[in-house]
């Protein structure tokens, strides 16, 4: 086995839909412009989040909202060293695709 065939084995490997067998065949899933498969890491952060930390993060005056804020903001300085970005500022959550390219939209400016 080839070092990339290796790499994409341990690739699929965290993601739990693609240990299914379709029709005799491996799960190649193609349709990520709907919704993105998750990997076991963030489906078990996501968990951990709903059953014992669920608040709103910049919203609340207590323990669990100060818990949520700061791993909010502990995600954004990580993605912002992931991408080598300047700033967390840098760094805008948005709920999906369409959102992320409205937000674009209303900031740039309209040229003459």
């Amino acid at each position: 086995m080839s070092s990339l065939e290796v790499y994409f084995s341990d690739l699929r490997k965290q993601f739990p839909a693609l240990e299914k067998t379709v029709y005799g065949k491996r799960l190649a899933y193609l349709d990520s412009a709907a919704t993105s498969l998750k990997p076991r890491v963030l489906a078990d952060r996501m968990h951990q989040y709903y059953l014992y930390e669920s608040a709103n993060v910049h919203r609340g005056a207590h323990y669990l909202a100060d818990q949520g804020t700061r791993h909010f903001e502990e995600s954004r300085d990580s993605v912002a060293q992931f991408i080598n970005a300047d700033s967390h500022d840098e760094i805008i959550f948005v709920k999906g695709t369409t959102e992320g390219i409205n937000l674009v939209a209303q900031v740039l400016p309209v040229s003459s």
